[in-house]
């Protein structure tokens, strides 16, 4: 039996579902991917299944996570890409030998070089951080408004105002803490 993880933080967005796997960036850092297997587990939640993830291969997924954090972060704030960033992200897609395949239910999928090849799966991961980063869909590139989450997400709202990266942890978080300040506020309240 497997050891128990924190679950993973789901998105729409792969490149940025992928940086959330660290999370808690400013505060309590919370790892969701700390061995090779989990690797392979969140791949495969994502539809990148690989047998297998050696320990080399985790830490170049590591690499390539902080790398798009990093660029993601940038393009956010409207400041220079991080040319380490950017190399990472570009030698990842490079790298990588998927292609995009069409389902008979008209879904995209993507097929690996190999069954194993984590190398294949970062360079899909890499592709879809350098087509948010590079503006060419529809929605922008955010930071989550908790003082000690903020991750970056991509905002797909129709008035592109999201704070939160995830409405049920930050967003909840922040309102709970903003709910219990205002209730010891009132008179008569007991501390």
């Amino acid at each position: 039996m497997r050891a128990a993880f924190p679950d993973f933080r789901l998105g729409n967005v792969l490149a940025t579902s992928f940086t959330g796997t660290l999370s808690e960036r400013h505060g309590d850092a919370v790892e969701r991917i700390p061995v090779p297997h989990r690797l392979v587990d969140w791949l495969a939640v994502n539809g990148l299944a690989v047998d297998s993830c050696t320990a080399a291969q985790l830490d170049r997924a590591r690499e390539l996570r902080e790398a798009i954090h990093a660029a993601a972060t940038a393009a956010a704030t409207q400041d220079a890409l991080p040319v380490s960033a950017v190399q990472v992200i570009n030698d990842c897609s490079a790298q990588g030998r998927a292609a995009a395949i069409l389902t008979p239910d008209g879904e995209r999928r993507w097929r690996l070089g190999s069954a194993s090849c984590v190398e294949d799966a970062l360079g899909v991961i890499a592709a879809d951080a350098i087509s948010i980063i590079a503006g060419e869909r529809d929605g922008k590139l955010a930071l989550c408004a908790s003082p000690t989450c903020r991750a970056a997400f991509f905002d797909t709202s129709q008035s592109r105002t999201r704070k939160w990266c995830d409405m049920n942890t930050c967003g909840n978080r922040q309102k709970k803490a903003r709910f219990n300040a205002n209730q010891r506020k009132k008179p008569g309240s007991v501390e």
